[in-house]
């Protein structure tokens, strides 16, 4: 071809800013857009097919492909005034020339002059919406037949191919960016609880200090009554508190830590639990049955705060006898809870275990939702699971873990 460099860019390439770097990247992550301009090499019989972007500014090619040594690479630039491509974006509407020689609008045109072609085609690309991004077009030093409606719509389609291609990478960006965006909000969301329930901590522990020191002294039976429930109101504050920074602590290092102690005797600690809970329901009945002779694997403090969650729930919500199970057979611990009640439902088993959930009937209850959530997140930092099953009147939980650290989980 007898002239190819590009006018004031040496070389073709000049630089480029953030904006016109970013098009380029869009169109070279289309994968459609190298067959595309093959297939117009092919179809029209040109040398020199190009995706360029446009503007006011600037011509610069996103993707080429060159078989007439024109010179241009993916980034180059051609001076816009010097390209037809600026009228086209002005007008928004298709230029096609068979032969320039014997073309009367285009003969004495400059841009035939500078480049040296005689056939020529350059499709607008809009993108949905309206805005224009550029131009799909083809060059080659001789005259060739594209005045013609299959050729023209063939660029017509493939222009539009790749505005949807650059649509529908912009908009899986925002919607990227929108993802991030709420995740970072999240995330700051999780680090305010754990602040929250971190300082929380030191004035309800003043509170329950001073109730303490208040009952020591010589007080009538309304004030005993009144400081009692105020004990009870501060452990009830700590315990939410605890849920939510387990909660806050889980969400944001990726699960709950443990203090393992891999030859511990699981038995007095929970039969530790099970007395507490006696003392503080002395109108229910619980039953336990205990048989571990084998040490477990595991952080004594976080399964019995997993009794806990399990046993007080059933307490609160269910009717009857609570009875509480546990041991050890073919290297795995079992731990389960079962009482009477109405059943769950199968969509309401479900959503248990998710933090916040609570049924609707029980939207009375003064808890945060995270109770069984909680107890879901030790039993999985464990290597096991906690599962429901509840048929007839009956609601069971199993924890099932392995009873070494190393285990396979199954």
């Amino acid at each position: 071809m007898p002239k190819s460099a590009a006018p004031g860019a040496p070389g073709g390439v000049s630089k480029l800013d953030a904006a016109l770097t970013a098009d380029i990247a869009s169109v070279a992550r289309i994968d459609a857009v190298a067959s595309i301009l093959e297939v117009v090499c092919r179809t029209t019989g040109m040398g020199f097919a190009a995706v360029a972007r446009v503007t006011e500014e600037r011509w610069v090619a996103c993707a080429v492909r060159d078989e007439i040594a024109f010179g241009l690479l993916p980034g180059g630039e051609l001076s816009v005034k010097t390209t037809i491509c600026d009228e086209i974006r002005a007008s928004g509407k298709p230029v096609v020339i068979d032969h320039v020689e014997k073309d009367e609008n285009f003969q004495a045109h400059h841009t035939p002059a500078i480049y040296g072609f005689q056939s020529y085609i350059s499709m607008p690309i809009f993108l949905p919406g309206g805005s224009f991004f550029g131009t799909l077009c083809a060059i080659d030093p001789r005259p060739a037949k594209l005045n013609r409606p299959e050729i023209i719509g063939l660029f017509k389609n493939f222009a539009q191919l790749i505005a949807f291609h650059l649509h529908a990478q912009e908009r899986a960006a925002r919607q990227e960016a929108a993802l991030l965006g709420e995740r970072e909000t999240a995330e700051l969301r999780e680090q305010f609880i754990a602040v929250l329930g971190h300082d929380l901590r030191n004035p309800l522990a003043s509170i329950e200090a001073g109730a303490r020191l208040l009952l020591r002294q010589n007080l009538d039976e309304k004030s005993v009554a009144i400081l009692g429930q105020l004990q009870k109101s501060t452990s009830r504050m700590a315990s939410l508190i605890g849920d939510m920074l387990d909660f806050a602590r889980g969400r944001l290092g990726g699960g709950f830590a443990l203090s393992r102690d891999p030859d511990c005797q699981l038995g007095p600690v929970l039969e530790l639990v099970v007395d507490e809970l006696r003392t503080a329901w002395p109108g229910r009945s619980i039953e336990t049955a205990f048989s571990l002779s084998h040490p477990v694997d595991c952080d004594p403090a976080r399964i019995a705060q997993l009794l806990s969650n399990l046993a007080g729930n059933a307490l609160k919500h269910g009717t009857g006898t609570v009875k509480i199970s546990a041991g050890a057979a073919s290297g795995f611990f079992e731990l389960a809870v079962e009482n009477a009640g109405e059943p769950i439902p199968r969509h309401v088993r479900e959503r248990l275990f998710q933090p916040f959930f609570r049924v609707a009937q029980q939207s009375g209850y003064e808890g945060l939702g995270l109770g069984l959530y909680i107890a879901s997140e030790i039993a999985r930092a464990h290597g096991g699971a906690l599962t429901v099953e509840s048929q007839g009147r009956q609601t069971r939980f199993m924890l099932r873990m392995p009873l070494d650290a190393d285990a396979p989980a199954s």
